[in-house]
């Protein structure tokens, strides 16, 4: 592998919710303020989304007492409605997301670059924390 080829994580849940349900809280900035925190300390209060190729989104993240927070955004490149979106970050890394349909359930797949800046090991458990958040919400609404 080259030095500047990055590594690519996976995570994935099944949400026992049809993917067009799915499809719409995972892509509604409505929805997405509710769900899109890794800890219970955390939150958004922020999210805009257009959910288009070469549309931009950003959610604002922040620590519930004000201590930190930062923006997270980028552009899509491909969006194939309750079956897939890719995005490039502000940073050059990518995103792929996969919503496949199990029936009664979908199984949501991200895979996306690692950054330099934090162990694999913990931006996995991270994206794997809000996306076990998002099939709680999904699941409860």
């Amino acid at each position: 592998m080259e030095a500047n080829t990055p590594v690519k994580i996976t995570v994935t849940a099944t949400i026992n919710a049809n993917p067009e349900k799915v499809w719409e809280f995972w892509t509604q900035p409505d929805h997405i303020t509710q769900w899109n925190n890794a800890s219970d300390d955390w939150h958004t209060p922020f999210a805009e989304n257009d959910l288009t190729v070469g549309g931009k989104f950003k959610s604002r993240m922040e620590a519930k007492d004000g201590s930190m927070g930062f923006d997270f955004g980028g552009v899509y490149d491909e969006v194939v409605p309750h079956q897939l979106i890719s995005y490039s970050l502000e940073d050059g890394r990518t995103v792929r997301i996969i919503f496949a349909n199990k029936g009664m359930s979908t199984e949501i797949t991200e895979i996306f670059d690692a950054e330099n800046q934090n162990p694999a090991e913990m931006q996995q458990a991270g994206w794997q924390a809000i996306l076990n958040n998002f099939k709680k919400y999904a699941e409860s609404h």
